[in-house]
């Protein structure tokens, strides 16, 4: 599997805006889609967005899906998630995936994930 390094997490206040990055190395040939969850303290993980490997689908959440974008670069192995007019309920640790699969259900996009990055932490403060 390929290594997944996150960056760009940090503190800003509400209604503000972040970058996050995740490069992917090692064994990536066989990457389906890559992606971003977060989780906060005592939450359930939540999907976010997601990007087919080629760069042509995203997918998002409806909560995010106006304020946040996914892109990728695929010569360098990265995508991003900027992520605009953060709200305080966002804060939370981020994490970068591989994805395996990503589907609908009860309305929403969800994703399964191979394996994920460490994270990196997005607070919002009101």
């Amino acid at each position: 599997q390929a290594q997944l390094i996150e960056s760009g997490g940090g503190v800003v206040q509400a209604g503000g805006s972040l970058r996050l990055s995740c490069t992917a190395s090692g064994r990536t040939s066989n990457m389906y889609a890559m992606g971003w969850f977060r989780q906060a303290p005592g939450k359930e993980r939540e999907f976010v967005a997601a990007i087919s490997w080629g760069g042509g689908n995203t997918y998002y959440a409806d909560s995010v899906k106006v304020r946040f974008t996914i892109s990728k670069d695929n010569a360098k192995s990265t995508i991003y998630l900027s992520m605009n007019d953060l709200k305080p309920e966002e804060t939370a640790v981020y994490s970068c995936a591989a994805v395996k699969e990503i589907y609908f259900k009860s309305r929403e996009w969800r994703a399964d994930y191979d394996y994920w990055g460490q994270g990196t932490q997005v607070t919002v403060s009101s």
